[in-house]
């Protein structure tokens, strides 16, 4: 069984050098790299062969990390993500200190704050917010375990974590709402 810590490590690695990675997430496995970093952003829309005029969504390790991501937070977010049965992306107005190539057209952005240990762990040690977007090429099916991902896309990022390949879980994506500062909500993903 590979090392959480020596994982973790290897993956902070690639992601400080502006590398992309393939990893397990708190839903499915995801593509990732540094979120305040516009070339490795670029590279992911690469990987996925993806218009970048679509945005991605961010992976956050605590309420006080999305704090400093956004800068209007209606306080109705917190008692969503509190409330939330499965994983929960919320759209948010106003993020800061985010690639512009990450963002929505209107300057919007996904960010979930993750319940995953290794997930968690990993943008602790990075220290900014982690790009997590399905491990597929656009428009195919987005991989439900890891034997799911296409050789393409294993191929193509810079590393390729060796933690939770063998768990046979089948995992789903996130629900994603979008929120706005008066509180409204849209139901984008149930």
């Amino acid at each position: 069984m590979p090392n959480i810590e020596q994982e973790i490590e290897n993956a902070a690695r690639v992601i400080a050098s502006g590398g992309t990675i393939i990893y397990p997430t708190d839903t499915i496995w995801g593509i990732g790299c540094d979120a305040t970093n516009p070339d490795a952003v670029g590279k992911v829309f690469g990987i996925k062969r993806r218009a970048e005029s679509k945005s991605l969504i961010v992976l956050v390790a605590s309420e006080k990390q999305l704090i400093s991501t956004i800068r209007d937070i209606p306080p109705l977010a917190f008692d969503l993500l509190r409330c939330a049965e499965k994983p929960m992306t919320i759209i948010y107005d106003r993020p800061y200190g985010i690639a512009p190539n990450a963002l929505a057209p209107d300057g919007s952005l996904g960010v979930r704050i993750v319940k995953d240990d290794f997930c968690r762990r990993l943008i602790e040690r990075i220290k900014v917010p982690l790009v997590s977007t399905s491990a597929n090429v656009s428009g195919e099916p987005s991989p439900s375990c890891f034997s799911d991902i296409k050789e393409v896309i294993l191929r193509s990022a810079d590393y390729v974590v060796d933690y939770r390949r063998n768990d046979g879980r089948k995992a789903a994506a996130s629900t994603v709402i979008k929120l706005t500062t008066d509180n409204r909500i849209t139901v984008i993903r149930k």
